[in-house]
């Protein structure tokens, strides 16, 4: 069984705009998954059905074996714990340090102090910070911020690691150096990797499964490949 299925997924909002036409797409455990395409391609869409901030308007998405479309309301927190998700914008807290900020993600779980210190310092020296635990966001630069958002996302140790555009506020260099995190995480923990980007170096370098959508259809999906130009 695949870990992710979307099979004959439509999605059409109320504004008439259909997001997603007819789509099916299976991602193994382990896999390293770009998302590519043109803004209004459908990327973004298909990300939020993962963790069900969307529900389709037609058609299944299973996450882990689970329909996630069929999910209750008061059960989508169960779904969340087995996914970590990092965005764009850092969604860090301002008055938290970094160790205080990763360890948030676990303590709403109940689990003891010594087990949440455990696995908190272990992402944070996942993504490299570990000489930052007690530093605050604003003392930290962006490509610094980004780690802290992707060990906040991989502490509780899920199956999979949704990204949306995680580089897209950053520099070239310093987006390379997020990357190799991610592909650390992708390789050493073994956690799944789907992620959303429109940056072409990134997925040129990489060389990883390139699945491409436009106007909400899979246009391509390449085991090892590129962001080419006709695909922009």
């Amino acid at each position: 069984m695949q870990l992710i299925e979307l099979k004959n997924v439509y999605k059409r909002y109320n504004n008439g705009v259909t997001a997603l036409c007819d789509v099916n797409l299976n991602i193994s455990k382990g896999e390293f998954v770009f998302l590519i395409g043109a803004s209004g391609s459908g990327k973004s869409t298909l990300i939020k059905l993962l963790y069900r901030q969307e529900k389709p308007t037609s058609g299944e998405v299973y996450v882990g074996g689970i329909n996630v479309a069929k999910l209750r309301n008061g059960k989508v927190y169960k779904l969340r714990r087995k996914l970590g998700i990092v965005f764009q914008d850092y969604k860090l807290l301002p008055k938290k340090t970094v160790y205080e900020n990763v360890a948030f993600a676990l303590e709403v779980y109940g689990l003891k102090e010594m087990e949440i210190r455990k696995r908190t310092i272990k992402a944070i020296e996942q993504v490299g910070l570990k000489d930052k635990l007690r530093s605050y966001p604003d003392e930290l630069s962006g490509g610094e911020q980004q780690r802290v958002s992707i060990a906040r996302a991989i502490v509780n140790n899920p199956k999979v690691l949704i990204c949306d555009e995680p580089t897209g506020n950053l520099d070239p260099s310093t987006s390379m150096e997020i990357m190799k995190v991610i592909e650390s995480i992708n390789v050493d923990l073994g956690t799944t990797i789907i992620m959303a980007t429109h940056d072409k170096d990134i997925v040129n370098k990489m060389k990883k499964r390139v699945v491409v959508l436009e106007k909400g259809l899979i246009e391509k999906d390449i085991l090892k490949g590129k962001y080419k130009r006709e695909s922009d």
